[in-house]
């Protein structure tokens, strides 16, 4: 009988114990899921997780559109590295550190890769009819060189002689404006984008007046600002249209 007893105790105790396990085990795990789309022009890029490059339709580098979805397991207390690499140069472009705590914060990972940047947003062309102009714009290194603390910034968008044409209360770093449409007025003019803090008609850095000349295409414009650094001297341009590789 006492035999019997110590065989069920024990058989009890493994038990609990591999339960115990078992609850730890799936505790410290989750599954990790991010769904790529990108895009990349001229460069041909290669994603790599955890140094293995990543198969898109049988290839292990890439270049236009760029989408894919990984699945894989999140364990706790470890860092899975997922990295863009220029396929050509073997430099790496950018670097994301995966981890138990903020997977879901990259279930849906966008970028695109162009000539001298790397924009991490969605871009969606928007539809403008026949006979109109839209235009979108995104700030993602506002700040960058004129010191601006500023999240978003105000636009207004006007023609050489001062018509406004649309206004932006919110271009930001991390997405693109909403599109504001016109109808055209020519094929060949510029139109102008003067940058004031929210709410205001003072430029966002500095005293003087802000003013970005901007090329128009008929349709839409999807257009990335960007600080950049002149003879010692901070400015701003925009001619990069995002529409023209969609």
């Amino acid at each position: 009988m006492n035999k019997i007893f110590a065989l069920l105790l024990c058989i009890i105790l493994c038990s609990c114990t591999d339960n115990t396990v078992m609850g730890k085990y799936d505790v410290a795990q989750k599954p990790g899921e991010v769904t790529i789309k990108g895009y990349s022009k001229p460069d041909i890029l290669q994603l790599r997780l955890n140094g293995e490059p990543v198969s898109i339709d049988g290839k292990t580098s890439y270049t236009n559109k760029i989408e894919t979805k990984l699945e894989f397991v999140v364990d706790e207390g470890e860092t899975n590295k997922l990295a863009i690499y220029n396929n050509e140069t073997g430099k790496e472009v950018m670097q994301y550190n995966l981890t138990y705590d903020n997977i879901e914060n990259y279930k849906k990972l966008y970028f695109f890769n162009l000539p001298g940047i790397f924009l991490q947003a969605e871009a969606i062309k928007p539809q403008v009819n026949l006979g109109k102009v839209g235009f979108e714009f995104i700030f993602p290194n506002l700040g960058e060189f004129s010191g601006s603390p500023l999240k978003n910034i105000k636009g207004v968008l006007k023609r050489e002689n001062g018509t406004i044409l649309a206004e932006f209360d919110n271009i930001g770093k991390d997405s693109f404006t909403p599109v504001k449409i016109y109808s055209s007025f020519s094929s060949t003019a510029p139109v102008y984008l003067e940058l004031y803090k929210p709410g205001t008609t003072e430029p966002y850095a500095g005293s003087a007046m802000i003013k970005v000349k901007i090329k128009q295409d008929m349709g839409a414009n999807m257009i990335i600002l960007q600080e950049k650094s002149e003879n010692g001297v901070w400015v701003v341009k925009g001619d990069v249209d995002v529409a023209e590789y969609l």
